[in-house]
């Protein structure tokens, strides 16, 4: 048997009671209130009988420890269930506050879930005010001190003290930026005429007489373009002022909230004509001219109060690039910004439509030789390129002209000699309407090497026209046809026969020259226009675009391509050409081409650094670039420019027919080795037919070619000979003769016959070729065999004994008259 139980223990004793005696001030004690009832319950009085109730936990109930009547008739102190059960723990004794129950957990009131279990009121409270008043009283403070940190600027704080310094890749200088030579003369805004300050409000900030110095949208885009990783967001014209007269132009927040706190002051503390009057005479507008006044006079030849409303405005639109939209760099891009800027006027009320309609672009006078160093010949146009690509990567005109900085660029000083000499030499006492440029990249680098974009250097930069590249587009159809689920291989053979229909359009080979079933390696050689044409349409135009991308053709050319493509239809820019070759040249990696290396500013800071390596992009498969290359590599001997010491190297020439019958408008040759890649256009200014000094047609193997073998014989002269990596075939293989690059024929002459062998590829039947009948003038012209021009020597009339074989003229495709002979692009 279990022993008895005694009795069950009491409650704990209380306090001792008080010791008899009187109180200590003599006084009796004052009964004590008492407490106010709690949980419905009422207090205890001492004149009740019975123990009173014992309270803990007064909030929750919880502990609560209740008066209950014994078996025996006592009452006894009997705990309040918990609320709530758990492992281990237990209720405090009564008559202290503390946890009840027999749970775990904690013992108070309703169970709190999420974050209010953690979280009390109080400081979910405390965070609430908090935020609350950092988004209110932090815009303040911000406002508040910047108010009092940042200075007002004026227009004379604008610095142009410090010189800048253009370098080639061995730091030897190219071109030196003197801002103390430059012309800034401030006006009054009363001597500017009204309609030169509606153009400027109509291009910048139309709502300038209005708001308060700075666009709450624009601040809104330039604060979601640094957090989405974009760039910049709309200036006001006082936001404009600020930049330009304090230098500071990075993309920044903090940029940002420096002009808005300035702004605001400045409106506080300048009128709109004085902010006016001081944007006018700080802001650059190209040409060493900073200021209206020295634009004026840059552009025009005038003083700011002659200027027209139309020469107003086309000044006003240069504002935000004067560098690369002058009208004598980028006629089109300025008529675009005049259209803008005069119907912004229209739309603002400050001209009528009559006089909207009676405006007429203006021309503006040449620029003249710049002053400070920077050379005005072809070398000019590499230092022009080389600040359009600083604008690219973020360093403005402004920094340049204020900051002392040292821009290294990539261009090797004996490449840009040798480019300058080769057009020299073979354009000399060639018609005078002719121009040429010759861009050249290093495809293990992206680097420009050499950039020639004509002799003038403050005239138009041939090397950035955009100019259809004719039959030297040909090798995109093949990196296109060579990527598509079943390859076409350089050993399939083609219908090459001429003329055929093709999806709607008639397209002939150049010259009469046709194969009746030859390798796609045979029609690269020939240029073959059928073949290609077929071979894009199989592919489809699209993909043919997609591989030029691929190669490193900007993806905002060709648009909406059509079967011309496949001939050279879209336009391109030289640079674009020897960049994407390079691809090839580099086995399918690509390397964007560039002509600026590094920029220190004249304390020593890095502005910008381009480093030492690129490994480049992996853009096509390995075996797909060098299959495009096998396929070029018999061109250059056949067209008669091979390289010295039978030196490796694949090209492709490429020649644009004219409106006019029989003359051509563009011609091209386009070719590299491992280590050089390079792109030589010849054209004219008004794509006009160019002819050679003997006044006949001229194709891509004669002029451009013997330009591009001159200058690449001369960069890689004393250079190790490379070779092009292992080839493996894609597909059907090239038969074995086929990998060997035939040797010139000799130069035979045949009696004059019927025989298809014009240069201008209309296929009509008759003998309209330019030189097929070996008149016996040794003149460059004298197309021995069926080959067209210049078979008869090495040096006819700088033509350099070009054979002749076949060219291909592209000249457009028209799919509502089919019945056209298109002669297209097939020289070589």
């Amino acid at each position: 048997m279990p022993p008895a139980r005694g009795p069950r223990p009491g409650p704990p004793p209380g306090p001792p009671p008080p010791r008899p005696g009187p109180p200590p001030n003599g006084r009796p004690p004052a009964p004590r209130p008492a407490p106010p009832p709690q949980d419905g319950r009422p207090p205890f009085r001492p004149d009740r009988p019975g123990p009173p109730p014992l309270y803990t936990h007064e909030d929750s109930g919880v502990g609560i420890v209740e008066p209950a009547a014994s078996s025996n008739g006592r009452t006894t102190a009997v705990a309040a269930p918990p609320r709530r059960t758990g492992g281990g723990g237990g209720g405090r004794p009564p008559g202290g506050p503390g946890r009840g129950g027999t749970g775990a957990g904690s013992g108070g009131g309703p169970e709190r879930k999420g974050l209010r279990r953690f979280w009390p009121q109080w400081s979910r409270r405390r965070w609430i005010l908090t935020v609350l008043g950092v988004l209110i009283l932090g815009p303040i403070l911000a406002v508040a001190v910047g108010w009092l940190v940042f200075p007002v600027p004026n227009a004379d704080d604008i610095k142009v003290s410090q010189v800048s310094t253009f370098t080639y890749a061995d730091n030897a200088p190219l071109a030196v930026v003197r801002p103390d030579n430059v012309n800034r003369v401030s006006v009054p805004l009363n001597q500017v005429p009204l309609h030169v300050q509606q153009a400027v409000m109509a291009a910048e900030d139309r709502s300038f007489m209005s708001n308060p110095g700075f666009d709450v949208s624009g601040i809104g885009r330039a604060v979601w373009n640094q957090l989405t990783g974009g760039s910049g967001g709309g200036s006001t014209i006082t936001q404009q002022y600020i930049k330009v007269t304090t230098g500071q132009d990075q993309f920044s927040l903090f940029r940002k909230y420096r002009e808005v706190i300035l702004a605001a002051k400045i409106s506080k503390e300048y009128t709109k004509d004085q902010i006016l009057e001081n944007y006018l005479n700080a802001i650059y507008l190209g040409r060493g001219a900073y200021g209206i006044q020295a634009a004026s006079q840059a552009y025009f030849g005038k003083n700011v109060q002659d200027l027209t409303p139309s020469e107003s405005a086309m000044i006003a639109g240069l504002i935000q690039s004067p560098s690369r939209w002058d009208p004598a760099k980028n006629l089109d891009k300025s008529q675009q910004r005049w259209n803008f800027v005069l119907d912004g006027e229209v739309a603002q009320g400050w001209m009528s439509p009559a006089d909207r309609a009676r405006q007429v672009y203006p021309t503006a006078i040449p620029p003249s030789k710049i002053e400070g160093g920077i050379p005005g010949d072809d070398k000019g146009h590499v230092y022009n390129a080389a600040r359009a690509e600083l604008e690219r990567i973020g360093i403005s005109e402004q920094e340049i002209d204020t900051q002392g900085l040292n821009v290294t660029t990539t261009i090797d000083p004996k490449a840009q000699e040798e480019a300058g000499q080769a057009v020299q030499k073979i354009m000399d006492g060639q018609p005078g309407n002719l121009r040429s440029s010759l861009v050249s990249v290093d495809p293990k680098t992206g680097k420009v090497l050499a950039y020639y974009g004509g002799k003038d250097g403050v005239g138009l930069d041939y090397a950035s026209v955009l100019k259809q590249p004719g039959s030297s587009f040909k090798p995109f159809v093949l990196a296109a046809a060579l990527q598509a689920p079943n390859p076409i291989g350089l050993g399939k053979t083609y219908d090459g026969s001429s003329p055929q229909t093709l999806a709607g359009a008639t397209v002939t080979n150049s010259e009469g020259e046709s194969c009746a079933q030859c390798s796609v390696k045979q029609a690269m050689t020939k240029s073959i226009n059928t073949v290609f044409y077929r071979m894009g349409l199989d592919v489809g135009p699209q993909k043919v675009a997609d591989a030029a991308h691929q190669a490193g053709i900007p993806a905002d050319l060709l648009p909406g391509p059509t079967g011309g493509i496949s001939l050279g239809d879209k336009e391109v820019h030289p640079e674009d050409m020897a960049s994407a070759y390079a691809t090839f040249a580099a086995d399918g990696t690509y390397r964007a081409p560039y002509m600026v290396q590094k920029v220190t500013a004249a304390d020593g800071r890095v502005i910008f650094d381009r480093g030492t390596t690129d490994t480049g992009k992996q853009v096509m498969p390995e075996e797909v670039a060098r299959n495009v290359t096998e396929s070029m590599t018999d061109v250059a001997s056949s067209s008669r420019i091979p390289l010295s010491g039978g030196r490796p190297v694949a090209a492709k020439t490429g020649t644009v027919q004219s409106s006019v019958e029989g003359q051509n408008n563009d011609a091209w040759t386009v070719g590299y080795t491992p280590s050089v890649s390079t792109a030589v256009w010849v054209g004219t200014d008004d794509n006009s037919p160019i002819k050679n000094s003997s006044g006949r047609p001229i194709f891509g193997r004669m002029l451009p070619g013997s330009i591009w073998q001159s200058f690449m014989n001369d960069v890689l002269d004393g250079t190790d000979v490379e070779q092009f990596s292992s080839f493996e075939p894609i597909g059907q293989a090239p038969t074995p003769d086929e990998t060997q690059a035939p040797q010139p024929s000799a130069t035979a002459s045949p009696s004059p016959s019927t025989q298809n062998n014009g240069d201008n590829g209309q296929n009509d039947g008759q003998n309209n070729g330019d030189n097929g009948q070996n008149n016996g003038n040794n003149n460059g012209d004298d197309g021995n065999g069926n080959n067209g021009d210049n078979g008869n020597g090495d040096n006819n009339n700088g033509d350099n004994g070009n054979n002749g074989n076949p060219g291909d003229v592209f000249n457009g495709f028209d799919p509502s008259n089919p019945g056209g002979n298109r002669g297209d692009n097939g020289d070589n």
